[in-house]
């Protein structure tokens, strides 16, 4: 064969008196199909960074699916505690236990009716706004609550070694 006989791309160019060519042409396009598929899957178990995210995917889905279940379990397991707590404890002691829950919460709920009665109107104001204030910037009352905090326990501590 000469330089003309072939195509750019190395594959031997059809010449009509010669029948076999339909055929190695096909034998060669398969051959090339076989083997870009080999090196795509040489290249994908070279690839490190894939395998890791698969297999990290794969420990979080089953990590996922046995947390489910474990909550499942606990569930079952705190009911059945509950039923159990239920069935065990005499009704006359679940009546006083209802009935002082709820003397609670009116004691309660009268109390706050009491204490907001009482105080004067622009107390009320001042305290709602430093409530507002608080719920809008938690965490730094937090992080000067919890200095405070240590600041007091450094105190105590110095105080009992003296």
């Amino acid at each position: 064969m000469n330089d003309d006989a072939r195509t750019n791309i190395g594959t031997p160019a059809p010449t009509p008196g010669n029948p076999g060519s339909a055929e190695l042409r096909d034998q060669v396009e398969r051959t090339r199909d076989e083997l870009g598929q080999t090196v795509e899957a040489l290249a994908a178990k070279a690839d490190i960074k894939a395998q890791a995210k698969e297999k990290t995917a794969a420990v979080k889905d089953q990590a996922v699916e046995k947390a489910a279940l474990v909550t499942e379990q606990i569930r079952e397991t705190a009911g059945a505690a509950v039923q159990l707590v239920k069935d065990k404890t005499p009704d006359p002691l679940l009546e006083k236990t209802a009935q002082a829950a709820v003397q609670v919460r009116e004691s309660a709920a009268k109390a706050g009716h009491y204490a907001t009665d009482k105080t004067p109107d622009p107390l009320l104001e001042k305290a709602g706004q430093a409530a507002t204030a608080a719920r809008a910037n938690r965490t730094p009352l937090l992080v000067a609550g919890a200095a405070v905090v240590v600041f007091l326990l450094i105190r105590r501590s110095r105080g009992h070694r003296r």
